[in-house]
């Protein structure tokens, strides 16, 4: 509890930790706030039900509260948003202030403070993926200090976890973009690191993931643990491996 978690990817689609997480919470009885900027509902729905999940069924039970990001900016674009109970719509930096993302975090705080009768095991909130924001007109500053905010509420104040994608290439020209993925790095207490073979594609091998248990943050003069692994992802699951250890080389 109150733990946050960065899934990052360099050189290939980490996207399939995201829905782990999402059908892990849900099953595990805890209420989600999931903010998807990359994927629209029925894409998320359609992979959770593989996983045994049923999205439309914790929507509507209150378990699962889903922001759409793509239907949200292009209805606010088009100038179709309706302001729901008089709030504005979370996305309304992008027509006004780019740094400015109040109306967001209060969106996550409304879903996430549980009500009287809310008998939910934890608050969790994921968002796929964060750099998304930047390409929208945020600032990096702007997605730093929502992303502190978050973890103060749902992390200090309720006790609950955060979970955010993150897309990194370290070759990259975007500056802004690997301003936030560093910063977020240092913040974490979890990194999940998700990247491409080196050599190329490999059908037996999909990539590589690097697990960084954040010690260090807990001031106790140890340093972080790693670990290393490869996967290959199958339809309904993931399988890992130590390096040069797959069925197809052994």
């Amino acid at each position: 509890q109150g733990k946050f978690t960065l899934l990052r990817d360099t050189r290939t689609d980490g996207s399939f930790l995201v829905h782990h997480f999402l059908s892990f919470y849900l099953r595990a009885g805890c209420k989600v706030c999931f903010v998807a900027l990359l994927q629209s509902f029925s894409h998320y729905n359609s992979v959770a039900q593989k996983l045994g999940v049923n999205l439309v069924a914790a929507k509507e039970q209150g378990q699962l509260v889903f922001l759409e990001g793509l239907k949200s900016c292009l209805d606010l674009w088009f100038g179709e948003e309706k302001e729901q109970s008089g709030e504005p719509s979370p996305f309304q930096f992008i027509s006004e202030d780019p740094s400015n993302l109040q109306a967001l975090f209060a969106f996550v705080r409304t879903s996430l403070t549980p009500a009287g009768s809310d008998s939910w095991k934890g608050s969790v909130l994921l968002v796929d993926d964060l750099c998304v924001l930047l390409s929208l007109g945020a600032t990096p500053v702007a997605v730093l200090d929502f992303i502190h905010y978050c973890r103060v509420v749902v992390c200090s104040q309720l006790k609950g976890n955060i979970v955010v994608l993150v897309h990194s290439n370290e070759d990259s020209e975007d500056e802004e973009n690997e301003l936030v993925v560093n910063s977020l790095c240092h913040h974490s207490d979890l990194i999940l690191w998700v990247e491409g073979l080196a050599t190329g594609f490999c059908k037996d091998v999909h990539g590589q993931i690097k697990i960084i248990k954040r010690v260090s943050l807990e001031l106790t003069g140890e340093q972080d643990h790693v670990q290393l692994y490869q996967y290959k992802i199958q339809d309904k699951n993931v399988t890992f491996f130590a390096r040069g250890l797959s069925a197809a080389v052994l």
